[in-house]
């Protein structure tokens, strides 16, 4: 048990450590945005990578203080209302965006990073032996599998907005 509880504060480090990491990323990225989607999209991310960082932070001192897993809500599925702010923007903002390729590399570094965060939790979502713990690491590694989709979705359509139209509206180019 004492090899777990070590485990347990081990993976609430790393995960503090990643968020705090991802939280400067989206920041910077938002910063250097040159179109409001992307500027919104960092912002977003980065305020859900503090959230995400508060919660550890409070986990982690109540397990080293208790040495058991806290009663904990799991994240509520911010994912989606980030996917809904891109949705809308991308709208409102057509086919006639313009975006850097430094721009569309953050996206890209962004992806990976949620990738990482989603697998982290996935994996000790898995390995937990404490329910709570599970649930909780379940939850999230949802999120940042929205986070990762959000993400993937806006590099397509920012790398060819009438292509991510055509294919998101489903036109038909049938001739009739």
């Amino acid at each position: 048990m004492e090899n777990e509880q070590a485990r347990i504060i081990e993976v609430l480090q790393l995960a503090v450590r990643m968020e705090i990491e991802g939280k400067e990323f989206y920041q910077k990225a938002s910063q250097k945005s040159s179109n409001r989607l992307t500027e919104e999209l960092f912002q977003h991310l980065a305020n859900e990578e503090d959230n995400h960082r508060k919660k550890f932070e409070r986990i982690y001192e109540t397990f080293k203080r208790e040495q058991n897993w806290p009663d904990t809500e799991p994240p509520s599925g911010k994912g989606k209302k980030l996917k809904s702010l891109f949705a809308e923007a991308s709208k409102a903002l057509g086919d006639k965006i313009k975006v850097t390729e430094s721009e569309l590399e953050a996206i890209k570094i962004a992806m990976n990073m949620e990738i990482e965060s989603r697998n982290l939790y996935q994996s000790r979502s898995e390995e937990s032996t404490f329910a709570i713990e599970k649930r909780f690491y379940e939850a999230l590694a949802g999120e940042e599998r929205e986070h990762h989709l959000t993400l993937a979705d806006a590099y397509e359509y920012l790398s060819d907005p009438a292509g991510w139209f055509t294919k998101t509206e489903h036109w038909s180019l049938d001739g009739a």
